[in-house]
């Protein structure tokens, strides 16, 4: 006797039937996963060393997104093989061969730092797969270097920064030491400061990228006593900074201003001398919408702290794909991979940030924040937003892109 299911039951397994046939038109035959019935993505972070703090947040919340979608993506079965870049160009681009070539994973995702951004991208694309980056932005990407199958899901580098510059700008400070680590994504950074801040430049410093001491740099800012200082240090660079900054009594010297240098990484280390510190940021664990309350609330009941922007942006990241693949089986039937980059494109993307929209060159449009150190209900240091410095905020160098 044959089985007897109930209508909406056949209905649902057929609808199934059809989202994982059409998975095999995703991307090119050579990338198909040996098993069919599932959609894998490669995801590429920094998971060892003192940057491994971020990239662990980042694998924490891209779990808790699968969980929230009961680990399917657009309703077909997913799985995320996560690997280390080790902060590292080279062994970055051996990871992503070994990501496209033995796990023949169908999309790629993650990626931390600028220069590791650069040095696989084209690896990527190039194969046909899509690339959903989950922080870093360089400037190359968003201009003439646009890429159809390579989408931000963060921001492009210069937009927090430009927040930053017209806000000090908008309160009257007139000159200003910037200090930034010697890379792509440093030199973008200054150079959106640079972009709405029309004072004086008192001095433009380039760190060693990874550099832990910066006992030289404070004697040569002591000497300049500027009225304000700027700083983009990440991750335990920026741990380091601000804790030499108060032993060394810098605060009696200058102001600090920063960019992704006090955040939810950083704020155990830093604790109490932290509060007051004012960043720009295109995200804060207070933004009122049920997505980001959802997240926020999941991600500290399970890890018992607050995420950090590096794990919101990796949990929209997973949120975009299921929205993509959604909307490519509702519109053709299909996801292939033109089928995913046109419901990308149109942007309307649910995201912790609210609904995001997407410019021509596949980099995001949206407001950016002025937040401040402060402690919470539990006396726990957090941000809280105090001000929208840009509103629906597009990047410097869409002008340059040639995409339609």
């Amino acid at each position: 006797m044959k089985p007897c299911f109930p209508r909406p039951l056949v209905v649902l397994a057929l609808a199934l039937v059809l989202a994982v046939a059409t998975m095999a038109m995703a991307i090119p035959a050579h990338a198909q996963s040996d098993q069919s019935d599932k959609i894998k993505i490669g995801y590429l972070t920094t998971l060892s060393g003192p940057a491994g703090i971020i990239g662990e947040q980042m694998q924490n919340a891209v779990r808790l997104a699968l969980d929230h979608k009961n680990h399917q993506l657009g309703g077909i079965p997913a799985e995320v093989i996560f690997a280390d870049d080790q902060f590292k160009p080279d062994v970055a681009r051996q990871a992503v061969t070994r990501l496209l070539k033995r796990d023949r994973v169908d999309i790629m995702a993650g990626i931390i730092w600028s220069n590791v951004l650069l040095a696989v991208e084209k690896q990527i694309t190039d194969s046909g797969r899509l690339l959903l980056g989950s922080n870093a932005g360089p400037s190359q990407l968003a201009g003439a270097g646009c890429n159809q199958n390579f989408f931000s899901l963060s921001w492009q580098n210069d937009q927090n920064a430009e927040a930053m510059g017209a806000y000090m700008e908008s309160i009257g400070i007139d000159g200003v030491y910037l200090m930034a680590p010697n890379y792509q994504a440093g030199k973008d950074m200054l150079a959106g400061f640079k972009r709405h801040f029309s004072g004086e430049i008192v001095a433009e410093v380039y760190t060693q990228l990874g550099q832990n001491d910066f006992q030289a740099e404070f004697s040569a800012l002591r000497a300049k006593a500027p009225e304000a200082v700027f700083i983009f240090q990440p991750g335990g660079m920026g741990i380091n900074f601000v804790k030499q900054w108060h032993q060394g009594g810098m605060d009696q010297v200058t102001d600090l201003y920063s960019v992704f240098t006090v955040d939810a990484i950083s704020l155990p280390a830093l604790r109490d001398s932290a509060l007051g510190t004012r960043a720009t940021l295109t995200w804060s664990p207070d933004l009122d919408n049920s997505i980001n309350k959802k997240f926020v609330a999941d991600y500290k009941a399970r890890h018992g702290a607050y995420p950090s922007f590096y794990a919101a942006q990796a949990y929209d990241t997973m949120l975009a794909l299921d929205y993509a693949i959604v909307g490519a089986i509702a519109e053709t039937g299909g996801v292939a991979t033109a089928d995913l980059r046109a419901v990308l494109g149109r942007g309307n993307i649910p995201t912790t940030r609210g609904v995001l929209a997407m410019n021509s060159n596949h980099f995001p449009i949206q407001n950016v924040y002025l937040r401040e150190v402060v402690l919470d209900g539990d006396g726990v240091a957090t941000t809280k937003i105090i001000d929208t410095v840009f509103a629906d905020h597009a990047d410097h160098y869409v002008g340059g892109c040639a995409l339609p």
